[in-house]
């Protein structure tokens, strides 16, 4: 916290005495001089008029009063260059100064905002269709894979199946094939049997021509006819239950091969989905990453912007108290302009009427005010004022 002292010395000398037509009061007006503005000190209290040169005549009395106009006269010329140089410097500062003090960022601000909102705005639109549009794709492509993995469960179900038939059909043959075996040996016995019983025959119709071998014959031929004929018909059914489990085995190949070639499509597409799906994942990803740095660099933007902003009002803040202050500096030198103006219409009036006579009495008053400001950031927080009045 900065605190500025203005201290002020006013003295006022006062001479009052008969005269005129009037009789009034001839009075010398008050002039206030300030240490901050850089002009010489205009107390009267060493410079006041004796009242031993009162007590002489008109000439030397006039004399005296020329005198201090002159140096008066000096004064106020001293201060009007004083002046004229401080409002050139206030001028030339106010030209450089001018850009910042006459510059109304308001505008820019609120532009810059709404700038800052539609691009932020058109961002977030864009990347949460852009996130939609992938969570839709993603979720289009999680029903499809689990689409085609219940296709592929109940094509693996099917394939299972087949092959327990397949199994059962290969146990079916290995049970006729040992049928047939056995029907082949059976038939190879039932041969050498007939063979036998044949030689069997011939032997006893030498041994015993007696009975009737015809009819034993015929017997026989006709009991061998229908064993021949029940064994061919056996033959030709199992030869038939052959050929239509060898055409099933073949059907269940077929659809064997036809079912592999479908899980090997299938397989294919799943990792076509799986590729997809990652790319989607990796796109999404990026997506994400995408925004974090958006959001990261438009925060730096606006951090950036806010730090000249602050920047900004920092400089105006400081403008704003220079420009109080020369105003106040200005006030001042205005205000020692105006008395001195007026006193030398005072003593103009006192050069107009010297062949008067005077009688005067003479006091002195000097009158002190101080001033304490405290400066805050470029701001006045507060401001005290002390006057003191002293006779001499």
């Amino acid at each position: 916290m900065a605190s500025k002292y203005y201290a002020q010395t006013i003295s006022s000398g006062s001479v009052k005495g008969l005269g005129g037509p009037a009789g009034g009061l001839a009075r010398i007006a008050a002039v206030h001089s300030g240490s901050s503005c850089r002009v010489p000190s205009l107390a009267f209290g060493s410079r006041s008029i004796p009242s031993s040169s009162m007590k002489l005549g008109p000439g030397k009395l006039m004399q005296c009063l020329n005198d201090r106009l002159a140096s008066y006269l000096e004064r106020v010329r001293c201060l009007e260059q004083e002046n004229a140089r401080l409002e050139n410097k206030i001028h030339e500062w106010y030209e450089c100064q001018s850009p910042y003090v006459c510059t109304d960022f308001q505008s820019h601000y609120k532009i810059i905002e709404e700038l800052q909102h539609q691009v932020m705005r058109t961002e977030n639109s864009r990347l949460v269709l852009e996130i939609d549009n992938a969570r839709l794709a993603g979720d289009d492509f999680r029903t499809k894979y689990e689409t085609e993995l219940a296709l592929r469960q109940s094509v693996d179900a099917d394939i299972n199946g087949l092959r327990r038939i397949l199994d059962e059909l290969t146990l079916c043959r290995a049970d006729l094939e040992a049928q047939l075996e056995s029907l082949k040996e059976e038939h190879l016995c039932l041969r050498k049997n007939h063979e036998e019983v044949s030689v069997k025959v011939n032997v006893e119709v030498d041994a015993a021509p007696s009975c009737d071998l015809n009819k034993t014959l015929d017997e026989i031929r006709s009991q061998y006819e229908s064993l021949a004929e029940k064994n061919r018909r056996d033959v030709e059914t199992w030869y038939t239950s052959k050929v239509e489990l060898n055409q099933q085995v073949i059907s269940s190949g077929e659809e064997l091969q036809t079912c592999q070639s479908e899980i090997i499509e299938l397989r294919h597409n799943i990792q076509t989905l799986e590729i997809d799906l990652d790319a989607q994942l990796n796109m999404k990803n990026a997506l994400e990453c995408t925004l974090q740095e958006t959001e990261a660099r438009y925060g730096t933007q606006l951090a950036q912007l806010q730090n000249l902003i602050s920047n900004i009002e920092g400089q105006l803040a400081d403008l704003r108290c220079d420009m109080e202050r020369q105003s106040h500096e200005y006030k001042i030198l205005l205000d020692v302009k105006t008395r001195l103006e007026s006193e030398i219409a005072t003593y103009r009036r006192l050069l107009e009427g010297e062949d008067y006579k005077y009688v005067y009495s003479e006091w002195i008053t000097k009158k002190i005010r101080t001033i304490t400001e405290e400066i805050k950031d470029g701001k006045v927080i507060s401001s005290r004022e002390q006057v003191q009045h002293v006779t001499l």
